[in-house]
């Protein structure tokens, strides 16, 4: 079936060293994070481990039947509990054995399932889904990867049970189980360490970051859409326009598709950032950002030095991993304009911080924060929110933000200060000199809107 998949068409050389980075830690039975900023191509290269041979044999040469590779999209069960995600992931293993033509597969697969789920208790059901995985692993000698696609749309449902079973999972097949979290930011950053601490040292340390630019890839795809356009660009214009992109896959496409529709024969970017499908994919680019990365981003267009003012720990730091920011300069230069064309009041979006009752959502201006903040992150804000202008002694906030814990008095001082940086770092323009999120010292806590 991978013909029916554009992935399959792409080059061998397609992101040729990132798969080299991940396909070392799934050899090694390792896991991984998979990261990259917005349209970039992160779900592009989960789709060509499954569907792409030339890439895979490129990779994995003789060992290719070894591996088999079973996307998970969690965005489709972005609301959902722990139980029905297991189930999701089962009914995935089934569908791509089926894909693969794995007929004797398949079948064994499929009636674990329909056993184990006619119980209708999520830990029958587990046991369920750690036969099927010791089957495919041991009698049929296969290398299990877990593509989890999308999986900062999971974030909010997180439990330390999920994590649990993903330990359980790999603690029966050992090197022959892995997961790629492919995800917008690391998990260290979204999700609370005692919630993740079971699965963590599986992928901890081990990280792939996606360069925004993928030459043999987007030459492809430029070529495709030039092919079912019927026009054929200039070498020059083909070339200005991956200069004023940056080579980002999905905003070379839209700006493709606006030259290609209006039978441009040159770039004009005044018009480009006139469409809403290009000006759509930048602002999805700058919504993605935290408030201290916005500023650093500004100060970079300002043309000061951000090292100085934030130093390599700071907001310069991911966006270098991402390859937003590269020595101090852009690498989107159509994107450095758009930022730069937009208002003052655009940019900041109104600053204040609330919570919205009705939602249970946290929001900065109108642009809700609450997927970038992690459960004990979200629950500081909520109730510094609630007690705007107070000063709040350090051990009310502990008793109140670990009220879950059978008891606090493991929570130390240390937890609270590093809880409290990580929250500047997603709220604050600057997180070293807070406007909202102010500590005195050896008192407490003072949150301002």
């Amino acid at each position: 079936m991978d013909d029916l998949h554009i992935e399959s068409l792409y080059p061998a050389k397609t992101r040729f060293e990132e798969l080299g980075k991940l396909l070392k830690y799934i050899r090694e039975g390792s896991s991984c994070q998979l990261i990259a900023a917005p349209g970039v191509g992160r779900s592009n290269l989960c789709k060509f481990l499954c569907y792409n041979s030339a890439i895979k044999d490129l990779h994995l040469k003789t060992d290719v039947s070894r591996y088999h590779f079973v996307l998970v999209n969690f965005s489709e069960i972005k609301n959902r509990g722990t139980f029905d995600a297991l189930k999701f992931i089962f009914l995935e293993i089934i569908s791509s054995l089926r894909e693969r033509d794995l007929d004797e597969e398949y079948k064994v697969c499929d009636d674990i399932f329909k056993e184990a789920l006619s119980y209708q208790d999520e830990l029958v059901f587990f046991e369920g889904l750690k036969r099927a995985i010791d089957y495919l692993a041991f009698k049929k000698s296969l290398n299990v990867v877990f593509l989890f696609e999308r999986f900062e749309t999971y974030i909010p449902q997180l439990t330390d049970d999920f994590f649990a079973h993903l330990a359980s999972l790999r603690d029966r097949a050992k090197y022959k189980f892995s997961i790629v979290f492919s995800i917008n930011r690391p998990l260290e950053e979204l999700v609370e360490a005692q919630i993740m601490s079971d699965f963590y040292e599986y992928f901890a340390g081990k990280t792939v970051f996606l360069p925004i630019l993928d030459k043999p890839g987007l030459d492809f795809r430029i070529s495709y859409l030039e092919k079912l356009a019927g026009i054929k660009l200039s070498e020059k214009l083909r070339k200005d326009l991956i200069a004023l992109t940056g080579g980002h896959g999905k905003l070379t496409k839209m700006c493709l598709e606006v030259i290609l529709g209006q039978g441009k024969d040159k770039i004009d970017e005044k018009l480009l950032l006139s469409q809403k499908i290009v000006t759509k994919t930048l602002e999805e680019i700058w919504d993605f950002l935290l408030p201290s990365e916005q500023n650093f981003i500004e100060e970079v267009i300002k043309g000061r030095d951000p090292s100085i003012l934030l130093g390599m720990t700071g907001s310069n730091m991911f966006l270098e991993q991402i390859d937003l920011v590269k020595k101090g300069k852009i690498t989107i230069p159509l994107f450095q304009t758009f930022v730069k064309n937009m208002t003052k009041v655009e940019v900041k979006n109104d600053d204040v911080i609330s919570y919205d009752e009705n939602t249970n959502n946290i929001l900065i201006g109108n642009e809700d924060i609450s997927e970038k903040l992690t459960a004990l992150e979200f629950r500081l804000l909520r109730f510094l929110i609630g007690n705007e202008g107070k000063l709040i002694e350090r051990d009310q906030i502990i008793n109140e933000v670990w009220r879950d814990n059978e008891s606090v008095e493991g929570v130390t001082e240390q937890a609270l200060d590093q809880l409290i940086f990580r929250l500047r770092k997603k709220i604050e323009e600057n997180p070293n000199k807070p406007v909202h999120l102010e500590t005195v010292k050896g008192r407490g806590v003072r949150f301002k809107k």
